[in-house]
């Protein structure tokens, strides 16, 4: 990986410790100018067939390339607006209902917990929640899915997902994966998982724009998950209207509609991440992430048990009051982390474009 190429890639980076991946990450130029491209295409062309045509193109080429970093086909690659979108897509077209039980892990993201809220208010179902590690443990004959993040938004740590399955096959209980701060920062390969679906973002770790995201929906799993809401793409025949079935594959899962800007921008951003080659990038995230780690215990920070993953969280004395004002003083000395509400923590999330002269200005700046 030339380091230092990828690092010029990045704008924000010129005079920002931009450590906030895991919210969204750096934009690099490629994608600006890809997105600019696209509206000036809709602006002085118009959208007639030709800007549909490269629309339909650019969606194939993103799922071929979503596909690539979760190690699946593109057939079962749904494209969505991100995590949470393909996270509420599962849950809700699974055939849960009073009696069924939804297990997950106690430090959720909101995105994951809102839609299986919506499965409790809704549908009656029972939600379980335990410690992340516990997980395996926990699954039971009520449970119906057990949905939680591949790594915790919170700590950093990583699901026990080979125990987790394991548990979940003896039951014939599907395991949802949130991979928001997975895919893109940590080798991801849904086989090798082995969980049932895998939700991700395209705006956190692969630096697309807001609004990209990725569904995989393991193939023995299509028939038992309706897509409750298909439109024109996801029809395998549109033009035959009512005479028409669903896609087939994970397109039928697929979001109504995405602008253009959205799609080249995010196959521009992570054709810059292919280029430094993506394992090396990600390989370079964690060891810094590590020694971020190891950095702030030894300068006497509380940090929160971790896993080998690009995220680093610690205490701060005085709780979210006195975290948002740390957060805040951080941006002022051109350092960029997040608070994490109701925990008292603040977040580095630390991406392979990163350098030590970052990491060395938010050691300074606490």
């Amino acid at each position: 990986m030339d380091a230092a190429r990828l690092r010029a890639a990045f704008p924000v980076l010129e005079k920002t410790a931009y450590l906030n991946a895991g919210t969204c990450g750096p934009v690099p130029a490629a994608a600006h100018r890809a997105a600019i491209e696209a509206w000036r295409m809709g602006t002085e062309e118009g959208r007639g067939g030709p800007f549909y045509e490269r629309l339909i193109g650019l969606a194939e080429q993103l799922r071929e390339r979503y596909g690539a970093v979760l190690g699946a086909e593109p057939a079962d690659v749904a494209l969505t607006s991100g995590t949470s979108d393909g996270c509420g897509r599962v849950v809700a077209g699974l055939a849960l209902g009073p009696g069924d039980e939804i297990l997950t892990a106690d430090d959720e993201h909101p995105g994951l917990q809102g839609p299986v809220i919506a499965a409790r208010e809704h549908r009656g179902v029972t939600i379980r929640a335990v410690p992340l590690a516990e997980l395996p443990g926990a699954v039971t004959d009520t449970t119906r899915l057990i949905a939680c993040s591949h790594v915790s938004w919170h700590s950093g740590a990583v699901a026990p997902v080979a125990e987790l399955v394991a548990a979940a096959a003896a039951r014939d209980v599907p395991v949802l994966l949130d991979g928001a701060q997975g895919v893109g920062a940590v080798p991801t390969d849904v086989a090798a998982l082995g969980a049932s679906f895998y939700a991700g973002s395209g705006q956190k770790w692969l630096c697309g724009p807001v609004g990209a995201g990725m569904l995989w929906v393991d193939p023995a799993w299509l028939p038992r998950v309706s897509a409750l809401a298909p439109a024109y793409g996801g029809l395998d025949s549109p033009a035959l209207g009512l005479g028409s079935a669903l896609a087939p594959g994970a397109r039928r899962y697929d979001l109504p509609s995405v602008d253009l800007a959205v799609l080249a921008a995010a196959v521009a951003a992570f054709d810059v991440l292919a280029e430094a080659g993506l394992a090396d990038v990600q390989a370079a995230a964690v060891a810094r992430a590590g020694a971020l780690a190891d950095a702030l215990r030894e300068a006497g920070h509380d940090v929160v048990p971790r896993g080998d993953t690009t995220l680093v969280s610690w205490h701060v004395a005085g709780g979210d009051e006195e975290a948002v004002a740390v957060r805040d003083r951080l941006a002022e000395a051109g350092v960029v982390v997040r608070d994490l509400p109701g925990t008292g923590r603040l977040r580095a999330s630390v991406g392979g474009w990163n350098d030590d002269d970052d990491l060395q200005r938010l050691l300074t700046a606490l």
